[in-house]
This record gives structure tokens, C-alpha cells and sequence, in this order.
């Protein structure tokens, strides 16, 4: 009954993180992400398409979808240890491969973030701080996924004794530091977008 409900729940998380908002805004404002700015479905590029606003929504309900995912199995399954990890990896798995859309769909860091959060609210507090600021310095944003991919699995060994959500930790981490690739290829030509120009000329537009 147990194994039965963890099933249950990791199929639920796949198909709740399936569920992609910035297809659904394009559809809606009638316009394809995937042939403007950097093609994705997620967060950043409906920012850079759409607006600010439309992408702080896209991003909200990236990482939301993630955390009612390990929410949920953690209160179905609430003795086993992994269930909450294994639930919330399998809405990233569903936001970077939804079935409906030729297993085509987004990076996955917000929802990882969401999974991140509902595991692990204080690591991911410090994670947030430590990474955002790592970013920053470096001047470029793929900074932010590699070093997070890199950190959750490590600082999560002493804060747990299940060895598979470890593993879990770091198969999921590495699904997502894969997805950024590209970005970090990118950065170490020097053509991706530096950080703090884009934060300049933001603030320069709010003024």
C-alpha cells in the first residue's frame, strides 16, 4: 500500500509539473515562445518575450507546482523519507519533458527551486543567498543552476541518513545542471547576458 501511493504520488508530480504556464500565456497572448527571444518555455524567457510581470507569474507557478508535489506526497507517504524529493523531481522530469508537447518544455530551475524549498526551506534559504550573490560576481546567470546543482546534493548529505534521496538529490541536480549547458558554453565565450547590465538597465527603466 505504501509502494502504491509513492507511485501514485511521483506520477502526480510528473503530471502536475507537466503543466506549463508560459505555454499556456503564449497561447493565450497569441504568441510562440519557442520562435521568440531564447525559445524556452519557462520563466526567463517569458520575462524577456512578455514582461516582467508575466514572468515573475510564470516563475511563481513554476516553483508552486513543485512544492504542492512534495507537499502532497509528504502527507500521503509521511514515513518515508524520499517521497517528498522523488515527487518534487518528478514535476522538474514533467516541466522539462511534458508528455503533451513532444517531451519539449522548459530548463526546469524554477521548479527545481520549488522542490528545493518544500524539502529544505533553510537550505534553501542559504542556497538562494549563497547562489544569487555567486551570480552576481560571476556577471553571468548560468552561475546560478550550476552552483545550486552542485550545493543541494552536497549540504543535503548531513542533513539526511536516506541514501535515496541523496541520490535523488543528485540525479535531479544534474538533469538540471544538463538543461544549462548550452548557458554555460555561452558564458565562457562570453556571449551570454551578464547580470549586471541586465539589472542596470532594468533599474534604468524603472527610473
Amino acid at each position: 500500500m505504501k509502494i502504491l501511493k509513492l507511485i501514485i504520488c511521483i506520477t502526480a508530480g510528473y503530471f502536475i509539473g507537466s503543466l506549463n504556464p508560459a505555454a499556456l500565456l503564449g497561447k493565450i497572448k497569441k504568441v510562440n515562445l519557442r520562435n521568440k527571444g531564447t525559445g524556452n518555455l519557462g520563466a526567463t524567457n517569458t520575462m524577456l518575450v512578455l514582461g516582467k510581470a508575466y514572468g515573475a507569474l510564470v516563475m511563481a507557478l513554476d516553483i508552486a507546482k513543485a512544492f504542492i508535489s512534495v507537499k502532497l506526497c509528504q502527507l500521503l507517504c509521511p514515513t518515508v523519507a524520499f517521497a517528498g524529493i522523488a515527487a518534487g523531481s518528478a514535476a522538474v522530469i514533467g516541466h522539462i519533458f511534458p508528455f503533451y508537447m513532444k517531451f519539449k518544455g522548459g530548463k526546469g530551475l524554477a521548479p527545481y527551486a520549488g522542490m528545493v524549498l518544500a524539502v529544505d526551506p533553510l537550505l534553501f534559504c542559504f542556497l538562494l543567498a549563497a547562489c544569487v550573490t555567486l551570480m552576481v560576481i560571476v556577471n553571468y546567470s548560468v552561475a546560478l543552476p550550476w552552483s545550486a546543482g552542485i550545493l543541494f546534493p552536497l549540504l543535503s548529505i548531513p542533513r539526511t541518513d536516506s541514501i535515496p534521496y541523496i541520490l535523488i538529490a543528485v540525479g535531479i541536480s544534474a538533469l538540471v545542471m544538463a538543461k544549462h549547458f548550452p548557458n554555460l558554453k555561452k558564458a565562457i565565450s562570453g556571449e551570454d547576458t551578464k547580470i549586471r547590465e541586465f539589472i542596470k538597465n532594468s533599474f534604468k527603466k524603472k527610473v
